[in-house]
């Protein structure tokens, strides 16, 4: 049976609040600094991992080059590493603490992103890239996974593991390192490499967006021999490829087999997608993609700490959560998620485990909110909904008003009541309303939560109780 792994409080003069999530390295902390009162990652690895063998030699090798190469770099595009300790048994990296969603996650979701949306991802990567390769630093590993999208819509390229700093020749144990699908030619090869396995890199995540897949897909034998011998279908020829062939020429260079055919550098790039984009760069991604994903929040799994007593951990939280109703959590959820992204699904079902009352599971959720005004705005906002829906988010006890809520949450969300809500939504956040309301309608269990998340989209305090007025009428 596997040893309990429990939670740190603190590692260094890091205090830690919560687990973001676990991998075969160790665990990601959200850690707080006092001394300059700043919320940050704590990316950590298990010590006992990089002893002794040959793999641990590279693990801890890998380690330390993201904190040296990342910690060399300062650009808004690039995750800023602050700090690199040993805390015990355990080494750490201080990072930037970043809210959003990976481009994986997008992609995954099959999300469609525009002509200028792809511009803006593409290029906001090219100029984090170029800032990283002017500084001697090559990343090696770009990829969706490693590409954070942020609520605001601008990107921030994560995970230096496996980068190279060209000035002091430091690179990985094994010649192929990185993620097949996204590996040039060279890497392949084990031939000397330099800042055009970025190039490269870009060339497929652009292809990726364009197509909906990467350019060479299968087993690591047959990607291999593919990225070495055979050349892309170019997007223009994928059947149900609507785009033309504007974009053919870059994606081609990009993915040239010879590192001396591609781009010379990302700015090189950059200037060669401009052109094939034909309009000016928006310098973050739109709001109707931000909503695709944000509008439903995952749960995003997280590490308990105890892998040998999942069954038995499962059974508990079963019988815990009976006692809240499936509407009020989402509810409660939505909210959260404004302030703290994904993670609010499974920050609300741990804590609703040990809380018997709406208040106190508010109170409790509103310690993870860090920023004063965002806690103000959540207790204020999850008050409002308590109000709307009878003042409580308790299961039904069978009284006349909560029968009558069940009932309006039992209506159907309609054709009309979508045009109604569209309508009334769009007064406050304009044309991006259509969007969120689809989304919105597809992801709520019932009428109050579509209601609940309609009305958590609007910002303003005023305008909100606004709206929520004006659906309680549809009800």
């Amino acid at each position: 049976m596997a040893a309990v792994v429990a939670t740190p409080q603190s590692l260094g003069k890091y205090r830690i609040s919560e687990v973001l999530g676990e991998g075969a390295m160790g665990v990601v902390y959200k850690g707080f600094d006092p001394g300059i009162q700043r919320t940050v990652a704590l990316k950590t690895v298990r010590r006992q991992l990089l002893e002794s063998t040959e793999l641990g030699v590279s693990m801890a090798a890998r380690f330390r080059n993201e904190a040296q190469a990342a910690g060399r770099l300062s650009h808004p595009g690039i995750v800023a590493v602050y700090d690199y300790g040993e805390d015990g048994d355990v080494a750490y990296i201080a990072m930037e603490f970043v809210e959003g969603n990976s481009l994986a996650h997008y992609l995954a979701d099959k999300v469609r992103f525009s002509d200028a949306d792809i511009a803006s991802v593409v290029s906001q990567l090219l100029e984090a890239l170029e800032h990283a390769h002017s500084h001697g630093v090559w990343h090696r590993d770009i990829k969706p996974a490693n590409i954070i999208m942020t609520r605001s819509g601008r990107i921030k390229v994560a995970d230096f593991g496996i980068a190279r700093i060209e000035s002091a020749g430091l690179t990985m144990v094994g010649s192929m390192i990185g993620t097949p699908s996204y590996m040039a030619p060279e890497q392949f090869l084990g031939l000397d490499i330099d800042r055009r396995v970025d190039i490269y890199g870009a060339g497929v995540l652009l292809y990726q967006l364009l197509v909906g897949r990467a350019p060479f897909t299968g087993s690591t034998e047959s990607l291999m021999y593919r990225v070495v011998h055979e050349a892309p279908v170019l997007p223009s020829a994928v059947p149900g490829y609507e785009r033309g062939a504007r974009y053919d020429a870059v994606v081609a260079t990009a993915l040239a087999k010879d590192p001396k055919q591609r781009f010379a550098g990302a700015t090189e790039f950059r200037q060669a997608l401009l052109a094939a984009t034909g309009q000016a760069v928006a310098p973050q991604v739109s709001d109707e993609t931000i909503v695709a994903v944000a509008a439903r929040q995952p749960v995003t799994p997280v590490a308990s700490g105890t892998a040998g007593s999942a069954s038995s951990a499962g059974s508990m939280d079963k019988t815990a959560l009976t006692r809240w109703d499936d509407k009020v959590l989402a509810q409660v959820e939505t909210t959260l998620a404004r302030h703290v992204g994904p993670v609010a699904a499974v920050m609300v079902r741990r804590t609703a485990r040990s809380c018997e009352d709406l208040p106190t599971l508010l109170a409790r959720l509103a310690e993870h909110v860090t920023n004063p005004g965002a806690k103000a705005a959540f207790l204020q906002q999850t008050t409002q909904q308590s109000a709307t829906t009878g003042g409580t988010y308790r299961v039904a006890t069978g009284s006349a008003a909560a029968s009558a809520a069940g009932a309006a949450a039992a209506a159907p969300i309609d054709d009309a009541t979508l045009a109604q809500a569209t309508k009334l939504l769009a007064q406050h956040i304009g044309p991006i309303a259509s969007v969120l309301v689809k989304r919105s309608a597809a992801r709520a269990p019932d009428r109050l939560a579509f209601f609940g998340a309609l009305t958590d989209a609007v910002p303003d305090a005023a305008a909100r109780e606004q709206l929520r007025a004006a659906l309680a009428r549809l009800a």
